[in-house]
């Protein structure tokens, strides 16, 4: 097959079964582990957290604080050292506070993340199974209802009263 991988909802239904080797009934479960151990999980590349000392830096780089920055180091120049000071530590002691919610904010939504598991129903063999979308291959065939999130890249086989809703992101 020499067309574009992208194209692939251009390609009649039979001609692309054929060239990912399933049927309408879907993958046996065993090829269904050949295949996630040769593409991987079926996510996006995670965003990269940030280490502690760039999250605390980042709270000193807003506008207002590169002012009092300026200010303080005005005051110390002018030989105020009290402004300076004081300056300074409603600086210090605002960047501590942000660091610390914005540190705890991220540490609660990497556990929410990790207890939150979305599930697809895919054809195994014939039979319908609860998978975690994440073991989605390439070839299954995937069952979908009312409210449920498409895994990736799909071509509908067969639909009734089928509706999607993409939201704006």
């Amino acid at each position: 097959m020499n067309q574009h991988p992208s194209v692939f909802w251009s390609i009649p239904t039979a001609e692309l079964l054929q060239h990912l080797q399933t049927t309408p009934q879907g993958l046996t479960s065993g090829e269904a582990r050949q295949r996630l151990t040769h593409y991987g999980a079926n996510l996006l590349k995670p965003k990269q957290r940030l280490n502690a000392l760039t999250l605390l830096l980042a709270q000193f780089k807003s506008p207002i604080i590169l002012i009092l920055l300026f200010a303080a180091g005005l005051s110390f120049f002018l030989h105020d050292p009290a402004d300076a000071l004081i300056i300074m530590a409603i600086v210090f002691v605002g960047g501590f506070l942000g660091f610390w919610q914005e540190r705890g904010a991220a540490d609660a939504v990497e556990k929410l993340l990790a207890i939150v598991q979305i599930k697809a129903t895919a054809l195994r063999g014939g039979d319908r199974l609860e998978i975690p979308v994440e073991e989605i291959v390439p070839g299954d065939v995937v069952v979908l209802t009312a409210g449920d999130a498409i895994p990736g890249d799909s071509l509908i086989l067969e639909s009734k009263d089928l509706f999607v809703d993409e939201p704006d992101r």
